[in-house]
């Protein structure tokens, strides 16, 4: 495949999809330097943090102080999610560029995720973009389980479609096609997503893949060939769900824009930049993370030659 010369907009949710299945709770203050880290690397989209409800989700309790004391990057888009009218009355009063909310395609899903059926998600979430769309705030909607549910098998692209077209009508600006616990494969992420790229021309489309079953990178091919310019990615493929037993982390960001960026693509990311954040992020969970790069270096960062294979290799061209 030939790559686009256009850029390609990485989109990095570590610090919300990520950090908010993290037993422990990281300082705000490291968060707040992840987050400047990652605003100076290239990356298009920071999802900041989520203004859930600080008794369902400890570990980002800290979102005002977060979103109050982090750089702002002129060229970052900085994102929040957003549950409900509380939730956004909190994330407005700290100025986000963009409100992210979320509702699953799947009945049985968002009765898991949400305690509530779709049809009252839509309700809420109709009224917070009511709510968003008196100030300058951009809105985008991440519809989850988009290419499987774990509880009811395949969500028909139809079904999907349906939901799209609700909230496009609302007036949003960008949807994110979620494969939330790694159910994708890429014959089916070409057909949904081409499919809706011609269906909804004017809204920014996000993918949103896990690797949970390894198809991350393969499937983020996929979406690319279809034309999708923006990516969601986790910095060392942190994240999960709590309602997907075995669910594993969102495609990897370094992994990801590694694999771009020797396909032709411009990312606009700094990679060696971005491997340095990558260290950074395992320090401050403590522990390996799942990402590749970060381990193997990237494609050309050479090994040192053995001693005995120097002096040899020298004792040859000393007889050239």
């Amino acid at each position: 495949m030939k790559y686009p010369k256009d850029r390609v907009y990485i989109h990095e949710v570590v610090t919300r999809d990520g950090f908010q299945n993290e037993a422990t709770f990281i300082p705000t203050d490291e968060k707040i330097s992840l987050i400047n880290r990652l605003g100076r690397c290239g990356v298009a989209k920071i999802e900041v943090t989520s203004f859930t409800s600080p008794k369902a989700i400890p570990a980002l309790r800290d979102a005002e102080a977060v979103m109050q004391q982090i750089e702002r990057s002129p060229d970052v888009v900085y994102t929040v999610l957003v549950p409900n009218i509380r939730g956004a009355e909190r994330a407005l009063s700290c100025q986000p560029n963009e409100v992210n909310l979320v509702m699953s395609t799947s009945e049985s899903h968002n009765l898991a995720n949400l305690r509530m059926g779709r049809d009252a998600s839509f309700s809420q979430l109709a009224d917070v973009i009511r709510l968003v769309r008196q100030t300058s705030v951009a809105i985008n909607v991440s519809l989850s389980t988009a290419f499987g549910c774990p509880m009811e098998g395949d969500v028909s692209p139809a079904e999907v479609c349906k939901w799209a077209e609700r909230f496009a009508d609302l007036g949003v600006q960008g949807l994110t096609i979620c494969d939330t616990t790694g159910m994708a494969y890429p014959a089916q992420v070409s057909h949904l997503l081409g499919d809706m790229r011609h269906r909804f021309p004017s809204l920014e489309l996000t993918a949103h893949f896990h690797n949970t079953r390894g198809m991350a990178l393969a499937n983020s091919i996929a979406a690319m060939e279809v034309g999708i310019r923006r990516f969601d990615a986790s910095l060392g493929g942190l994240g999960g769900c709590p309602y997907a037993p075995g669910a594993t982390g969102n495609v990897c960001t370094e992994d990801l824009v590694h694999m771009f960026e020797l396909n032709g693509a411009n990312t606009g990311v700094d990679q060696h930049a971005l491997l340095d954040v990558a260290g950074m992020l395992r320090a401050i969970v403590m522990r390996d993370t799942p990402g590749q790069v970060l381990k193997a270096g990237m494609r050309l960062d050479l090994h040192p030659l053995p001693a005995h294979v120097a002096q040899a290799l020298a004792l040859r061209r000393e007889h050239l």
